[in-house]
């Protein structure tokens, strides 16, 4: 009675086993035939290959330990500054006949070095870019992109601020000239991310992302020297801020609608292998915009004091304090019916609350 049962799982058994076997053999194919390749060839050639077999195994051994070994570091680091402390508005004359340096240029220098100075910039990394052996793109894995979009995150912050800073707050009104150390620092800050030293196309070496990075925190920090020796603008003005709170809320729309277009993928397991870049790009968005938004609060000391604005202000810095302790192991992105939580959408609700207050904050100004 039970021999047609137990034939059935034997031949499921042995279907099962021979698909492992054709997807082990299609795996190490290319592996066996350049084996069989080598093995006819002298020492001349088998020194070399050995040297650069040797060369791609640790460069794939560093790459999985700076994506699996890091940190987002202290979540809380804008209360480090201290930032109420400070008495006087960016660019105002202290009682030493100094002015004040702006926080907002400090805290956008302090995130370029986190993210290049302090640790490896992975973007640029010729192994990540090349994928797992130009086949798989990291991408499309579950952990080996996360700390490239979180970095990759901040540096859109940063990005954002460096074009404000050039455009409006480092000059008064428009009318003067375009701050020489903030052009630079904007130009170096929006270069290309993934830029490595070498390049396929003419003239085959480039700066790297990283060496363009360090050149604009360089050229904020310069800006922040000329403005403390009382050389340099910073025009903190109702109408600057409104128009960065502008550039802000946009920026972060746009990332909102980027997950709202992931989470249209949402499935009852919750799994999703391009989920995590999306999150940790926004929690990197995130990070950046709470140093920024914390330092651009004491350079517009005045303006939030005239405005009544600190209480719209607390409530925000309270939703991104609350988002960024959240800080998942793995990203799930889990659909209405699942009992699988959804990262995606509980970080996409906390940007769209941080958003709501920027617009509210942005609507006082404006009357």
């Amino acid at each position: 009675m039970l021999d047609p049962i137990i034939n059935l799982v034997a031949k499921g058994v042995e279907f099962l086993g021979r698909g492992i076997g054709y997807i082990i053999a299609m795996i190490l194919w290319p592996f066996v035939t350049f084996r069989n390749w080598l093995r006819g060839k002298g020492w001349f050639v088998k020194i070399p290959v050995f040297i650069i077999l040797v060369l791609i195994f640790i460069s794939y051994v560093y790459l999985i330990a700076i994506t699996q070994i890091w940190s987002i570091g202290d979540e809380k680091y804008a209360n480090t500054y201290s930032l109420e402390k400070v008495e006087a508005a960016a660019g105002e004359t202290l009682a030493n006949g100094s002015c004040q340096p702006s926080a907002m240029v400090q805290v956008s220098a302090d995130l370029i070095d986190k993210n290049v100075n302090q640790g490896s910039w992975l973007p640029s990394n010729p192994v990540y870019k090349a994928g797992l052996f130009f086949v798989v793109d990291w991408k499309e894995t579950p952990f080996f992109d996360n700390r490239a979009a979180f970095q990759l995150g901040v540096n859109q912050g940063v990005r954002r601020t460096a074009i404000e800073l050039v455009d409006r707050l480092g000059r008064v009104r428009g009318t003067s000239s375009i701050n020489e150390n903030l052009q630079k620092a904007r130009e170096a800050a929006n270069y290309r991310e993934n830029a490595w030293v070498f390049t396929f196309t003419p003239p085959f070496l480039q700066p790297s992302t990283q060496a363009r990075l360090r050149e604009a925190k360089k050229y904020f920090e310069a800006f922040n020297a000329e403005l403390a020796a009382c050389n340099a603008e910073f025009d903190a003005r109702a109408d600057n801020l409104l128009q960065f709170l502008d550039r802000v809320t946009a920026d972060i729309g746009s990332t909102s609608d980027i997950l709202q277009r992931r989470m249209e993928d949402a499935n009852f397991i919750g799994f999703d292998r391009r989920a995590d870049d999306r999150y940790w790009f926004t929690y990197g968005q995130l990070y950046a915009y709470h140093g920024i938004l914390t330092a651009l609060r004491s350079d517009f000391r005045n303006v939030f004091e005239q405005r009544n604005l600190d209480a719209l202000w607390n409530r925000i810095d309270a939703q991104l304090t609350d988002v960024l302790s959240t800080q998942p192991f793995m990203v799930a992105n889990g659909s209405a019916s699942s009992i699988i939580k959804s990262h995606m959408e509980a970080i996409g609700f906390d940007l769209l609350r941080v958003r709501a207050n920027l617009v509210e904050i942005r609507d006082v100004l404006d009357r």
